[in-house]
């Protein structure tokens, strides 16, 4: 019955070449879609995580409670004895110090009188004794001129920033700002080079500083205002993070002490936990919604195509064939149709996106002006969900189509038969 059902569709080009292409081309934006949105969210835990969160983050619990603020006078303070402790504990996690901070950019003309100034948003990282943090920030693909730092002293600013405030590699500029106590401090330093990052709230105004130049500025000796955590795999692992998180706190955190330390999970800072549900829903509206339209319009082609076929149905319940087996024939034909049509399009919508995965899209353009943390070049990352959640709503639509449009088959009555025959 199959086989017949099977060659009755392949020879009648009306019966399926409208559905398939439209069950392709839509699989297949699907596929890509999925790859682009996974793709995406990547890239936004990548930048999110380099730049900000971490995979994990050890702060004062006085600190995470006002986390966006980024108060370093709530820092934590003599930490290399716990640090080593943390990374004998969690050898699977690469640790990074870092001090973020706020500071007026002064920069003097020929007499040392202030030319102009500007707020900037300054960082403050691990440059001369561990290059894990250049990679990890890519300053080397990120510097427009000039060079990185090669000792104490040097800083890099932001492409923007420079050319606002007329600003040139080898230039001198002062840093102006308070310390933990409250107390003014300002300290010079020579602009090394540019960098532009691709994120406009970095491109803004930022500076890039050696941790050990800011503690000296900011009266921070052997102190930290955030201990981040990176899986050594470089992609973050939720069940794996939850579970690190849970021990940490268990050992090293106390409620009633808020400065002693807390571990933070990425989705648990900022608004990053529902972005990321966000992100997860989206998947599941798109399929929903792809359904539902492709259904309809299916639906639209299954009645035109049952009006061509309405003698064919005719003659099949006059010589005794039960409606229920013409409506099963039906389905059928929709499943062949939808699963032909689906997996046609899930090798174009892969081949797209392996096109895009190793290419990658350019989308600098758009993120001039975004405060979301993604990379400048986009991949598109396509795996067996991507394909499975693509090719289930193609049948499943086809199938929908062909059951709404199969349903006039119950309406009708064998006692007009021969009259529509005759005609």
């Amino acid at each position: 019955m199959f086989k017949f059902l099977l060659k009755g569709v392949f020879r009648d080009r009306h019966r399926w070449l409208f559905p398939v292409l439209i069950v392709m081309f839509t699989v297949g934006l699907l596929v890509f879609s999925f790859s682009f949105l996974e793709g995406y969210k990547q890239s936004y835990l990548r930048q999110t995580s380099r730049f900000n969160t971490g995979h994990l983050k050890v702060v004062s619990r006085a600190y995470a409670e006002m986390l966006d603020l980024k108060p370093y006078d709530l820092a934590l303070l003599d930490i290399a004895g716990e640090l080593q402790g943390y990374k004998a504990r969690y050898p699977q996690l690469d640790w990074v110090e870092r001090i973020n901070f706020g500071a007026l950019l002064d920069v003097p003309d020929e007499m040392g009188n202030t030319r102009v100034q500007g707020e900037v948003a300054g960082f403050a990282i691990d440059i001369f004794t561990d290059d894990s943090e250049i990679k990890r920030l890519q300053l080397d693909s990120a510097l427009r001129s000039g060079r990185l730092p090669a000792r104490s002293g040097e800083i890099l600013l932001s492409t923007i920033a420079a050319e606002k405030m007329q600003i040139a590699p080898s230039d001198t500029i002062t840093l102006m700002g308070s310390t933990v106590f409250g107390a003014m401090t300002m300290q010079n330093f020579m602009v090394s080079g540019t960098v532009e990052f691709g994120i406009a709230s970095l491109d803004q105004g930022a500076v890039v500083v050696d941790i050990q130049d800011v503690r000296e500025m900011l009266d921070m000796e052997n102190a930290a205002g955030e201990i981040l955590a990176f899986f050594k795999s470089g992609e973050y692992e939720r069940k794996q993070a939850a579970r690190i998180m849970q021990d940490f706190n268990q050992r090293y955190s106390d409620e009633s002490d808020e400065f002693s330390p807390v571990m933070l999970r990425l989705e648990d800072q900022g608004s990053m936990g529902y972005i990321l549900a966000m992100l997860d829903l989206s998947v599941l509206w798109m399929s929903i919604g792809f359904i539902t339209v492709l259904g309809i319009v299916l639906w639209n082609a299954g009645l035109l195509n049952g009006i061509r076929r309405y003698g064919e149905f005719g003659v099949r319940l006059a010589i005794g064939e039960s409606k229920r087996r013409v409506y099963a024939a039906l389905l059928i034909e929709g499943l062949i149709v939808g699963t032909t049509g689906a997996l046609i399009g899930v090798i174009l919508g892969s081949a797209i996106c392996i096109y895009f995965n190793r290419y990658g899209m350019d989308m600098s353009v758009y993120n001039r002006n975004s405060t979301m943390l993604s990379e400048n070049v986009l991949y598109t990352s396509i795996n067996a969900y991507a394909i499975i959640a693509s090719f289930i709503p193609g049948v499943l639509s086809t199938v929908l189509g062909a059951a709404l449009a199969g349903g006039a088959i119950f309406k009708r009555q064998t006692s007009q038969l021969f009259k529509e025959l005759e005609t």
